[in-house]
């Protein structure tokens, strides 16, 4: 029986913000999503949570990110049901609503929505794609991925690249190649199908070939000043905005472009083109699935949804950018001098780069703040793009009416024609948060349906109700590590925002009864939704024992691990952070000897390696891929079982503290060494712990990456941890208390 219903393609870009793509007046050319909005329309007033994990859990469940307990990024969960990244079973999916109605369903890409201790080989796997309705998944499980070397699962099997990057891989193009056969493969069956593809891009690392980021040479030296004031006059003339938009005020402590120096120039230029070009090559490759449809004869029907980002752009990267994001994102900051010696590495593997905050306000014209603060639209609003040829037929138009991210499930069932499910897997379900867009795509002059919707984000509030805003922004993103300020300092804004569509004008001492109905509001809303207990932390939140949240291996101080043992997560592999820890690997060395990696944590941009180098038992610990610390057995091991063992004695105190290395082989100690700092927090976000192999990247550059296996038998590892963990300060108590209240 042919299928009735319309297939669905709906396409989510990372961490790009409103003013970014050339659709939306911005300087990064992306002519398949000018394509699909000259065909179809483009949403002037769409919104997200601020961050990706909740606009993810927001997208697929139609539900507020607090009420399915994505409060905060998965790796920020803790005990509180609006943060324990956990969907309640009331709260069913769009993918398991349309599976429920006949769709053939795939996901692709980013997932970031299991809890992190739910990552490893064992599960469970409840919360991976295949546990919440898509019948097949090829992606990664985390925040972000390195895109010429990703660790990636099909289904549940742990999956890598067979190629390197001098052989031609890219996890974007990879991603599209898998998503193109699938959408083949579907599309002779009978049933219709629906495929969510969200790319690592154009999320950090900026990863892409020299070819895409020389298309941008000399584009941006003039500077984002400059650039925000020619994405604002195109954005009026396309009618993105109105003619009387000014642009919202700068954040303050970022340079502008005058106040930099020319190295510091040369940086944040380097930055932008290389984030252009990864941002056209992203397109470029979505525009291989459209013409996919085209081909197929399919495209008529097929609802193809657009998201141009998940937040808005990401000032994470600090003021002057960084090579290292990982080194930024525990407080420290690049080198400009180092970076400028670089440029021609940008984009690159042998890099982990964010831009400058400075870009990321400039990729977010005309709105106020970036990624992460909820508060301003600069955090909240997006471009979307909808064409559905069957049934929009005023392509290239404009829709003006306000909507939410959860707003996409209701619009996508009632495109379907399908209703939203009262019960899913026998469990009945709550009604749906979110309301449809389907009349405002059809018809530009619809009644606007959505009159109230709440933000929150590691403290940064807002409340939208009626055309009025009224916000406070809490925290600053690139300064994720420190100390933030008491909710009882936080100011609060209220903007006009029928008029003043850039939050440009803080009115709140002319109108302080509405400010204060609308932060009564806000309140309302905050507990029907399960906001509280508001949480500023961000990076330390990283940790289990100070979210606090559930970890496996609490109380755990021995592991011991076969030579088959892959990719463990970072909250699923030992805690060796903060803490002294022996790592003792049984190894059997043929004749003629041995070389490669006995265990492995992470990779070239943080972590640390025991392995055999021409022979010898080598322990390297890299820190944010900046700092490289070698101790080396000074003889190879004979032929014959060894054991290696690095006894690593932290000095305590705060996180991050120093450490001696002791390197012993059958337990003599060959080697040592000292570090003056360690990793705090966390190592990677995409690496893991392997016995035998370091997988994705190098953690050593003393071997290669995914070619360094070791040559001999790896019997067994252990890791023995010490009972040295500091005490949670009292403040840190605190948090906690709060968590389970």
């Amino acid at each position: 029986m042919p299928q009735t219903r319309p297939n669905i393609l709906l396409v989510l870009v990372d961490d790009m913000g409103f003013g970014a793509s050339s659709p939306y007046g911005g300087p990064c050319r992306m002519p398949v999503a000018q394509r699909l909005a000259d065909d179809g329309v483009r949403l002037t007033r769409f919104h997200v949570t601020s961050l990706c994990s909740p606009t993810r859990a927001a997208l697929l469940s139609g539900r507020n990110h607090h009420t399915v307990g994505m409060g905060a990024t998965s790796e920020m969960t803790s005990d509180h049901p609006g943060y324990d990244g956990r969907r309640p079973a009331t709260a069913g999916t769009l993918a398991q609503a349309l599976h429920g109605a006949g769709y053939a369903t795939a996901a692709f890409g980013k997932w970031h929505q299991t809890p992190p201790s739910e990552t490893g080989p064992e599960g469970p796997f409840t919360y991976w794609p295949t546990g919440e309705g898509f019948e097949h998944f090829y992606g990664f499980m985390g925040a972000e991925m390195n895109h010429w070397y990703p660790q990636l699962y099909r289904g549940t099997t742990p999956v890598e690249p067979d190629r390197t990057p001098e052989e031609g891989y890219h996890l974007t193009e990879d991603l599209v190649e898998q998503t193109d056969a699938w959408i083949r493969e579907a599309a002779e069956g009978d049933r219709p199908f629906f495929a969510y593809v969200a790319f690592g891009a154009t999320h950090a690392p900026f990863h892409v070939a020299p070819e895409w980021s020389r298309r941008y040479r000399g584009e941006f030296d003039r500077g984002w000043d400059a650039v925000r004031e020619t994405t604002l006059a195109r954005q009026r003339e396309l009618g993105i905005v109105p003619p009387e938009t000014e642009l919202a005020p700068w954040a303050p402590g970022v340079p502008r472009w005058h106040e930099l120096d020319e190295p510091a120039r040369a940086v944040a230029a380097r930055f932008m083109e290389t984030y252009a070009g990864f941002a056209e090559h992203t397109d470029a490759q979505v525009g291989r699935l459209v013409d996919t449809l085209d081909e197929l004869g399919v495209a008529e029907d097929t609802v193809v949804l657009y998201l141009l980002g998940d937040n808005g752009a990401s000032g994470e990267g600090g003021l002057e950018g960084t090579l290292r994001e990982h080194l930024v994102g525990h407080g420290g900051a690049d080198d400009v001098a180092d970076m400028a010696d670089r440029l021609e590495e940008f984009g690159s593997a042998s890099t982990y780069g964010l831009y400058p905050a400075g870009w990321a306000l400039a990729m977010n014209t005309p709105y106020q703040w970036t990624k992460q603060v909820a508060s301003h639209h600069g955090g909240n609003r997006d471009g979307a793009i909808v064409r559905w040829p069957a049934r929009i037929r005023d392509g290239g138009t404009v829709r003006h009416q306000w909507h939410h991210v959860i707003d996409v499930m209701p619009t996508l069932l009632e495109a379907a024609g399908v209703a939203p499910p009262t019960e899913v897997d026998g469990v009945a379900q709550q009604p749906l948060d979110g309301v449809s867009m389907h009349a405002a795509l059809l018809d530009a002059d619809a009644p606007e349906t959505r009159p109230t919707q709440y933000f929150e984000m590691v403290g940064n509030r807002g409340i939208y109700h009626e055309g009025w805003t009224a916000v406070t922004q809490h925290g600053v993103p690139w300064r994720m590590a420190e100390e933030p300020r008491g909710f009882d300092e936080d100011t609060w804004e209220l903007y006009d925002t029928r008029s003043d569509w850039s939050q440009t004008r803080d009115v709140a001492a002319d109108e302080p009864e509405r400010l204060a109905e609308l932060r009564a509001r806000f309140e309302v809303e905050a507990q029907r939704y399960r906001v509280h207990p508001l949480d500023d932390r961000v990076t330390e939140r990283e940790n289990p024992d100070l979210a606090p949240r559930a970890d496996p291996r609490r109380g755990i101080t021995t592991f011991v691990y076969g030579p088959e043992t892959a990719r463990l997560t970072e909250e699923v592999a030992p805690n060796v952070k903060n803490r002294s820890h022996t790592i003792t690997a049984a190894v059997r060395v043929p004749e003629g000897g041995a070389e490669g990696v006995l265990v492995a944590q992470g990779g070239a941009f943080g972590g640390w390696s025991l392995y055999l180098h021409e022979g010898r038992a080598t322990y390297a610990y890299n820190l944010f891929g900046r700092d490289l610390t070698i101790v080396r057995a000074p003889e190879p091991l004979a032929p014959g079982e060894h054991e290696v063992a690095l006894a690593f004695g932290y000095d305590g105190g705060a996180p991050g503290a120093g450490a001696d290395l002791a390197l012993s082989v059958d337990a003599v100690i060959v080697a040592a060494g000292r570090l003056e700092e360690t990793t705090a927090y966390y190592f990677s976000f995409d690496e893991t712990f392997n016995v035998g192999v370091d997988r994705g990247t190098a953690t050593s550059p003393e071997y290669v990456p995914l070619r360094n296996r070791c040559a001999g038998e790896v019997v067994r590892v252990r890791v023995d941890l010490g009972d040295d963990v500091e005490p949670l300060t009292e403040a840190q108590e605190q948090q906690r208390l709060l968590a389970h209240e």
